[in-house]
């Protein structure tokens, strides 16, 4: 569990079912991430691989109890045979009711350190669509760089006659020594 000053980063609960697909089923950007959720019974599906991933923190207010969003990450290794697993790169959502409150800064923000002080992270990188301007300032605010754009590096919707839409995509960092100088 990862404490701020309006925040409760915390492992998900069975009780956080509706709060989730409120969030999920709302997403407009997709964040590097297909998670649009259309129905409570797809995102009943999505908690329980939740309940059962200790990567996982939903972002909860505390004074209310309620949840906003999420945040988390896998760790990688530069080889997948390398048993070194020191690089992250975060996902998170909010939910859109909660936007432009700087609760998704402080968050990321408790959360990267937690990675950098608690997880052994060297590196934490993050994907972002270039029309995604609210979370390019978000990673600037954070102290990452952009590192560069990948020109239609993923799709996750199609057009009306089923074409993939690829999305441009800028990829942001921050090394561990830059992020204690913080």
């Amino acid at each position: 569990m990862i404490e701020t000053q309006r925040l409760v980063l915390r492992p998900f609960k069975e009780t956080d079912l509706d709060d989730l697909y409120e969030y999920l089923s709302e997403i407009t950007i997709h964040c590097f991430m297909d998670m649009k959720t259309e129905t409570r019974d797809e995102a009943a599906k999505i908690l329980k691989e939740r309940l059962g991933d200790s990567n996982y923190f939903a972002i909860e207010l505390k004074e209310t109890g309620k949840v906003i969003g999420e945040i988390f990450a896998h760790p990688e290794g530069s080889d997948p045979s390398e048993s070194v697993k020191d690089t992250f790169s975060p996902c998170w959502m909010l939910n859109e009711r909660y936007q432009n409150k700087g609760y998704m800064t402080e968050a990321a923000r408790a959360y990267i350190t937690y990675l950098f002080e608690k997880c052994g992270a060297r590196r934490v990188y993050a994907y972002t669509e270039d029309y995604n301007i609210s979370c390019q300032k978000l990673l600037e605010k954070l102290g990452f760089r952009r590192e560069g754009l990948y020109k239609e590096f993923v799709s996750f919707v199609n057009d009306e006659e089923g074409n993939p839409i690829y999305e441009n995509t800028y990829e942001y960092a921050v090394l561990k020594k830059e992020w204690s100088q913080k």
